[in-house]
């Protein structure tokens, strides 16, 4: 497998699961991690889109958590997608996994409408001008609403799912109103919300949101995941998701 200058094979330390990554580009965190596990309890051989796959982490835990058919991952950026391309062949998942170089406006190009069982997206969390705008092109487009906002992405789900699909997302808590709002204008209708932490006692930072396509009104708050204890230490919950317990 070839490797690029700056890039390096992390070991996902999950069912032998390893990822290329770009040493000076966005890397994935906890959060992609956290949607993995939120979402891995789709129906048997869902057909599966992941919108902003970036380096492809959630599509590669997915083939291995979950029992889906087939999962495309959506990727604007070229050399990005071409990096994910070659983490899905370094992990024999060609059969499952691909990657779809287009912007997600784009979409219905590639894939038809009303088609896609589940949805999952770690967007940009940032709107466009907001917050410390990074240098590195690759790393602004993956945090901040440039190619794509959160409009665009669930616009363009509501399109490719099936009735009753499903759509899991990971996002920023600070910007829960935004979020709710536009899924609800969109007829995503959130059926399920988890808070998470960092520790108890601290606000959160993250938001695990499940809505369902033209479902009827009904909203769950489940349990607070916290990732660390009071010793600065993962939390069981955090191991168990990380296959360390």
């Amino acid at each position: 497998m070839k490797i690029n200058n700056n890039e390096r094979i992390d070991d996902l330390e999950y069912e032998n699961l390893k990822i290329i990554q770009n040493k000076e580009g966005f890397c994935f965190g906890i959060d992609s991690v956290l949607l993995s596990d939120y979402a891995k309890n789709i129906k048997k051989d869902a057909i599966v889109v992941d919108i902003g796959t970036g380096t492809g982490i959630i599509g590669l835990l997915l083939c291995k958590k979950a029992k889906l058919k087939k999962i495309y991952g959506v990727e604007i950026q070229e050399d990005v997608a071409k990096m994910a391309e070659r983490s899905i062949q370094l992990n024999s998942l060609e059969d499952k996994f691909q990657i779809i170089n287009i912007d997600i406006n784009n979409i219905s190009d590639k894939l038809d409408n009303n088609s896609i069982d589940v949805i999952v997206t770690n967007p940009p969390y940032k709107k466009k001008n907001t917050g410390l705008l990074n240098e590195e092109e690759k790393k602004l487009i993956s945090r901040h609403e440039i190619k794509c906002t959160l409009e665009d992405i669930v616009k363009t789900s509501y399109k490719l799912l099936k009735s009753k699909g499903e759509f899991y997302m990971v996002h920023r808590a600070e910007r829960l109103v935004d979020i709710l709002y536009t899924l609800r204008n969109n007829k995503l209708e959130p059926k399920n919300i988890r808070f998470v932490h960092s520790k108890a006692g601290e606000k959160p930072k993250l938001i695990l949101i499940r809505c369902v396509k033209d479902a009827k009104e009904y909203l769950k708050i489940e349990n607070p995941l916290f990732i660390y204890d009071n010793n600065g230490e993962y939390t069981d919950e955090i191991l168990k998701i990380y296959n360390k317990k």
